[in-house]
């Protein structure tokens, strides 16, 4: 993709954004999708997971040009060149419930970094989208960039849990974040949507979230929208976050280094018992 093909990011942004306009209405109607496919333990997708990600890609690819990666149906490699990145419905085990929290995100990526953001929440009527250099825009008006703030004032968004899971992060690690955390913030909320997590924070409604997951199509919309908002984002660990990172810790400066402070302290009590 030449440079000159993602100099107008304003309108590709405009364009991304009729595009999702245009499956709001689909989106709400599928709204408690059973399960039908089964992606693995305690994974799956809904019929309409799939139809929308063949209606949005289809469209992104014939208006723009730019190929797709999507969730359901993958595409190209995304640490170089450029491609969106889709999940046509995040939050899935919400939405196939009857849960208003789920929604669809989107990003723009070019060698890897979020150049576009997109989350779409259309049960709760939000939409919150920029570009990398932001602002963010709430249902199209700009938002104010995050003030400096703490984390004993801050509610933060925590990620899926369940304290008997094992792989790349496991439960017990996440439950003895709980309890510091809690005692720092006493505001700790469980969404169950990682896109409404970020975007949330991006919003300044959370001071933060912590992301277990690594997926890109779970964590490039958001990423994008935190940092346009003058957010900090890394991994867990403090690493700048990358589009092949384990994790995500987003938060408004100020609470990001308390949550990742209290996080290290977490890891070195684990490695010394």
């Amino acid at each position: 993709m030449a440079a000159d093909q993602i100099a107008d990011l304003p309108g590709l942004l405009d364009t991304a954004s009729e595009i999702l306009d245009a499956a709001i209405p689909r989106f709400i109607e599928g709204l408690g999708a059973p399960s039908a496919v089964t992606k693995g333990r305690n994974d799956f997708a809904t019929e309409l997971d799939l139809e929308l990600e063949r209606t949005i890609s289809g469209q992104l690819e014939h208006r723009t040009g730019i190929k797709v990666h999507g969730e359901e149906f993958g595409g190209p490699q995304l640490g170089s060149g450029t491609a969106w990145v889709l999940d046509p419905i995040d939050g899935t085990f919400n939405y196939s419930s009857g849960h208003p929290l789920a929604g669809m995100l989107l990003a723009l990526v070019h060698d890897g970094v979020p150049l576009l953001g997109l989350t779409w929440l259309p049960n709760l009527g939000q939409r919150y989208a920029a570009t990398a250099e932001g602002p963010v825009l709430y249902n199209g008006e700009p938002m104010p960039r995050l003030p400096h703030a703490k984390l004993a004032e801050a509610m933060i968004g925590f990620g899926a849990f369940n304290v008997d899971s094992h792989g790349r992060i496991p439960g017990r690690f996440r439950f003895d974040l709980l309890g510091p955390l809690s005692s720092l913030s006493s505001r700790v909320r469980m969404h169950g949507s990682t896109g409404i997590d970020l975007a949330f924070t991006a919003a300044g409604i959370l001071g933060g979230a912590i992301v277990f997951g690594h997926h890109p199509w779970d964590n490039a919309a958001g990423v994008a929208l935190v940092r346009a908002a003058g957010g900090v984002v890394t991994d867990l660990a403090g690493a700048p976050w990358t589009i092949t990172s384990g994790s995500v810790l987003a938060a408004a400066p100020g609470v990001h280094e308390e949550l990742l402070e209290m996080i290290s302290t977490v890891v070195g009590e684990e490695s010394e018992g």
